[in-house]
């Protein structure tokens, strides 16, 4: 059966009076919802104009309250990404400081968090360390590492210490049909008036107080009202101004949320869109904001629709992994691209430390000490590749101090001692003679067995130094026609084939082809 269409049209349209005398039901019912128990509540905050409006209301209704009756707290969470718009991230940043200010100077109890992801699951870290593709539709793997992760942590947090949490969002029905869909269907089992059930985490309830508002109404409200927490919505509707876009970057709190590659302000590294056109208005509208011009060129590089030349003909784990590829009428039988390679990781650390250490000189002062990639994810970055990838040439530090001119100083304990080293691998490299598979085969046998070396329980090495030749010890060209043969063989099985079953076994035998290789 098909989904019901809902006309975004169709929903309620007034006048401004009856927006504001709508504004004090919604105002009454905050109060009456947060008295109603002892829950505490959870403000999702971007910067944005949906958010900053829903933060401002909720604000409203509660300072009205007499103080007694302020009982429980609400706290506002905001997720940097890390990979932000530095103008939006700054703005919101100094925002939260407000916020945290007024407050304290109001008797109010509310508290702004900046939530961050963890280390390991950083864009940096994913993209160079791991060697993650940039995000596609179809491989969205940012959103929940940078966004879902940090927010639903931290609301589990407040639910493991209080039993339950109400998250309180911005979203609102007229920022497109696909979201309005996604509410209607949730307020069909709201528990009780006006909250719905989370849909991923227990004991959290959704409330959404402007899901009726029209945009034209957010900005009214956000122009006629004023900021209890001293910030200016001027200068919030300035930023807007420039952009094409009528939406913000919500807090994403699922995966059925629309991305924020759909959004004004969202992630400047962002590839979920064709065109990152709130930075590219911001650049073109403001001499003052063209030094962000090295940010736009990083990005564009990274939106590369096909990238297959950049990345390894196999999957993270090292197999080969096949699919079927329509290409204007024509099938082909093709290797899913797996990660990016080491020269093309390598490329995209230099390229965001050289922008790093543009911006740094070009940037306004209050911009010039930016970040565009932590220590702290550098440090990840190299144990990936050091460790997991086993390149004890040690590229990082060397990419660092090219770019910089600084030695980089690693904060993890013992980084810098390692029995294997650049000596060791330009030995390899020479004993490869340019065969890149067996010096990865080399590579990863020696770091294995040093990574066995010291201890005491030396269990495993066997099967890890058996993974080496079954990820590295083929050509490319020999990696995939024996993918091939395992494909065959296995449709033949399924077919009922014995007679192909018969050859292609007969074929892996003869030239050693293992079957679980």
């Amino acid at each position: 059966m098909s989904e019901p269409k809902l006309e975004i049209s169709n929903l309620k349209n007034r006048t401004t009076e009856e927006f504001f005398e709508n504004l004090k039901d919604i105002k009454s019912e905050i109060q009456e919802l947060y008295r109603a128990n002892t829950v505490p509540w959870v403000l999702g905050y971007s910067g944005g104009k949906d958010s900053t409006a829903t933060v401002q209301l909720v604000w409203s209704a509660i300072a009205d309250l007499p103080k007694h009756q302020r009982h429980k707290a609400v706290h506002v969470i905001t997720t940097d990404t890390l990979v932000e718009n530095p103008i939006v991230s700054a703005w919101v940043t100094r925002s939260l400081e407000f916020m945290q200010e007024a407050a304290e100077a109001q008797g109010l109890p509310f508290y702004p968090h900046l939530l961050k992801p963890s280390v390991k699951n950083t864009f940096w870290v994913c993209l160079m360390g791991k060697g993650y593709p940039a995000p596609r539709n179809k491989f969205r793997w940012c959103t929940s590492r940078l966004k879902v992760d940090p927010s639903n942590r931290f609301i589990r947090d407040v639910v493991r210490d209080n039993g339950e949490a109400v998250v309180v969002l911005g979203t609102r029905k007229t920022e497109s049909i696909s979201r309005a869909i996604i509410m209607e269907k949730r307020d069909k089992k709201r528990v009780q008036e006006r909250l719905c059930p989370h849909p991923n985490l227990p004991n959290s309830l959704l409330y959404t107080p402007i899901e009726e508002w029209r945009t034209d109404e957010v900005w009214t409200y956000l122009m006629q009202c004023e900021n209890l927490w001293g910030y200016s919505n001027k200068q919030l509707y300035s930023m807007y101004r420039g952009a094409t876009a009528d939406t913000e970057c919500p807090l994403v709190i699922d995966s059925s949320t629309p991305s924020c590659g759909s959004s004004r302000f969202g992630c400047w590294v962002c590839t979920l869109v064709n065109q990152d056109k709130s930075m590219e208005a911001m650049i073109q509208n403001d001499e003052e904001k063209e030094w962000m011009q090295p940010l736009l060129d990083i990005r564009n590089e990274l939106d590369l629709k096909n990238d297959r030349e950049r990345r390894d003909f196999r999957r993270i784990h090292g197999n080969v992994q096949l699919f079927e590829r329509n290409k204007n009428g024509e099938i082909s039988v093709e290797p899913i691209p797996g990660p990016y390679t080491k020269k093309w990781r390598e490329h995209w650390l230099r390229r965001v430390l050289e922008a790093q250490e543009t911006v740094r000189r070009t940037a306004p002062p209050e911009m010039r000490d930016i970040t565009l990639i932590t220590t702290e994810e550098l440090s990840e970055i190299r144990r990936i590749w050091l460790e997991e990838k086993h390149e004890f040439d040690d590229r990082l530090p060397t990419v660092y101090r090219e770019v910089t001119g600084k030695p980089f100083k690693d904060p993890r304990p013992g980084a810098d001692q390692s029995l294997l080293g650049l000596d060791e691998w330009n030995i390899l490299e020479d004993l490869a003679d340019g065969d890149a598979m067996e010096l990865e085969l080399m590579a990863k046998l020696l770091d294995t067995e040093r990574q066995y070396h010291t201890k005491l329980n030396r269990k495993g090495i066997y099967d890890a130094l058996e993974k080496c030749f079954e990820t590295s010890s083929r050509s490319p060209e020999e990696a995939i026609a024996n993918a091939h043969r395992k494909r065959e063989l296995k449709e033949a099985a399924a077919a009922g084939d014995v007679a192909k079953v018969k050859q292609l076994t007969w074929s892996d035998l003869k030239f050693g082809d293992s079957s679980d290789s």
